[in-house]
């Protein structure tokens, strides 16, 4: 099953090198816990000696019936948030067999899981709450997270997903039915990287809300007041890492869906005390990176001579920034080049570094108006996205701001005029938020760009030609880069672990992709591109002389000992 221990319940081999699962649970205790209920499939042996006989009905079922009778229950779900209901409660009951049903129907249950389906779960979160799952995390509560920890069903963590609820997808503040994030993203740790669901902790930090809506219904599950802030937040979110790096020290810590500059903040304060990453940030720079690289596949056009326009300058649109600036310099640019090809555009227009009020995260990737001096604009006080589209010579365009329609037939038509294959990616989630609609993209680019958009989106037919649409997913990086790290004990997480990953999964751009233009694999295909991943980001780390496994380790050996696989395996009774 991949871990070698879950809490105190073992793995062992017998003497035809077979395993087995020693636990302690009888009865009811073990008819209740997720991690070793099994349904109707306990052998004969396993209710004599568990004392379940008569808890259960007399029919022994295999994993096969049970998978027949889930799905047939699933497919009687008559919306998304019904099928979401549904898996979620599967999984609080038997996570073996939640996997093994995910897994066998991968393209048509991640979007359930995790988006866009969650968006709408974690909006109705104390609507719709069944069963607790990991910790909420408080400043009331935080000085005694080690008890509460004690409590927790495992004690061998190796992943933990964090949120303070606040920057959620597209829909901002959700309080504490932001918990769903963190869930829905272990999940896709279990499944696309083989994370053993036992050793994986998604944690909600209720700081409070300034969701006026959440404030007002009385079903409202957090903490009823505003969202704590400044120096409070600060010694909050110091004295929870301060426990975690205590009560965890090996594990991963997966930063989620905070603000614009608590995500920045965060992420850089923590980095180097704590094994830890921002996906929004570092992941979403990963997979859009990736997606670059492999379009230059289809256009037989070098990374180094694009120039890039990020639109929106939130989280997510600078941490594209940073990494295709940090590619940018691996691929032999200096510093102050790679700065210079890649703009930034948000509400206010291009954002320069002589802004009054820039904010501190945007300086990184702010533009010189001295450099601006030959451009033909209207108003330098606020240059506009088209402006810098044609002025920059722009050829690739990110769209990451959440506003709807931005991208619009003018701006589709000045990018063909800067190359002949534009990149054009309206990442925004959800597909309500999308900055275009591919299907325009191809009209208006007369079937000539690659696009990619954050949520899925069907095939484009133009011109009897069908373009696929491939989906800037971060599930593409970040499960398998936590299984790379965790499998060589890394004890840093580096920009360029990231930029591994993305050729990693670049090397994946699917064989008939100069015909569709798409530049991600499928899916289905997720595990197979987590465990190529996660060696890149291992090769990477010992590179880097940040791996702790001894030189003669094997790399694939290492990952794949760690891989956890959803099937049942016979109990025998705990001899302590």
């Amino acid at each position: 099953m991949g871990l070698d221990q879950v809490s105190e319940h073992k793995i062992k081999y017998d003497s035809y090198d077979k395993p087995y699962m020693e636990i302690g649970l009888r009865g009811s205790d073990l008819l209740h816990n997720p991690f070793f209920y099994k349904g109707t499939a306990y052998s004969e042996r396993e209710r004599d000696e568990f004392g379940l006989a008569g808890l259960l009905p007399h029919h022994i079922s295999t994993l096969e019936d049970q998978l027949t009778r889930t799905y047939e229950n699933y497919q009687n779900k008559t919306d998304n948030i019904e099928r979401y209901i549904y898996l979620r409660a599967l999984q609080d009951r038997n996570e073996i067999l939640f996997y093994a049903l995910v897994s066998r129907h991968v393209e048509e249950m991640t979007p359930i899981i995790y988006t866009p389906t969650v968006g709408e779960a974690v909006q109705k979160g104390s609507h719709i709450f069944r069963h607790s799952r990991g910790l909420y995390v408080s400043p009331g509560n935080v000085e005694i997270l080690g008890r509460m920890a004690e409590n927790l069903p495992s004690q061998n963590i190796d992943v933990i997903v964090v949120t303070d609820n606040q920057g959620i997808l597209g829909i901002g503040d959700q309080g504490i039915g932001g918990m769903g994030i963190p869930i829905g993203k272990l999940s896709l740790y279990t499944l696309g990287a083989g994370i053993n669901p036992s050793a994986c902790l998604p944690i909600c930090l209720d700081v409070g809300t300034d969701n006026e809506a959440l404030l007002d219904d009385p079903l409202y599950l957090g903490h009823k007041h505003r969202r704590i802030t400044g120096e409070s937040y600060e010694r909050f979110i110091d004295r929870f890492v301060e426990k975690v790096k205590s009560l965890f020290p090996n594990a991963l810590l997966q930063w989620e869906d905070f603000s614009k500059q608590n995500a920045f903040s965060n992420l850089d304060k923590f980095r180097s005390e704590v094994l830890s990453f921002n996906d929004d940030i570092q992941g979403t720079g990963a997979v859009v990176l990736a997606g670059i690289l492999g379009a230059m596949k289809i256009k037989n056009e070098s990374f180094e001579n694009q120039r890039f326009l990020i639109f929106g300058a939130g989280a997510g649109g600078m941490g594209v920034g940073r990494q295709i600036k940090s590619a940018l310099i691996e691929s032999g640019l200096d510093e102050e080049k790679a700065r210079s090809q890649i703009y930034t555009v948000d509400s206010r227009g291009l954002v320069t570094s002589e802004r009054p009020g820039l904010d501190a995260y945007k300086k990184e990737l702010s533009t010189s108006e001295d450099s601006l001096k030959e451009w033909k604009i209207k108003d330098r006080g606020r240059i506009t996205l088209e402006e810098v589209v044609t002025n920059a010579q722009i050829t690739v365009l990110l769209g990451t701001s959440g506003q709807t329609g931005a991208f619009t037939q003018s701006v589709v038509e000045a990018m063909g005029r800067n190359t002949d294959i534009p990149l054009i990616f309206p990442l925004s989630n959800p597909t309500s938020k999308a900055e275009a609609i591919p299907e325009d993209i191809y009209k208006w680019a007369e079937g000539m760009a690659i696009v990619v958009t954050g949520s899925p989106f069907g095939d484009v037919v133009y011109n009897n030609q069908t373009f696929c649409i491939g989906q800037g997913n971060n599930v593409f990086i970040f499960p398998g880069l936590g299984l790379g790290t965790l499998a060589a004990q890394a004890s840093l997480i580096t920009d360029e672990m990231f930029t591994a990953a993305a050729w990693s999964l670049a090397e994946m751009i699917p064989k008939n992709a100069k015909e569709t233009h798409g530049v991600y694999p499928r899916i289905s295909q997720l595990s197979e591109v987590s465990e190529k991943v996660a060696l890149a980001v291992f090769e990477k780390a010992r590179e880097q002389g940040l791996s702790r496994v001894p030189a003669d380790a094997d790399p694939a050996e290492a990952i794949r000992k760690r891989m956890w696989k959803p099937e049942y395996l016979p109990f025998r009774k705990s001899k302590s």
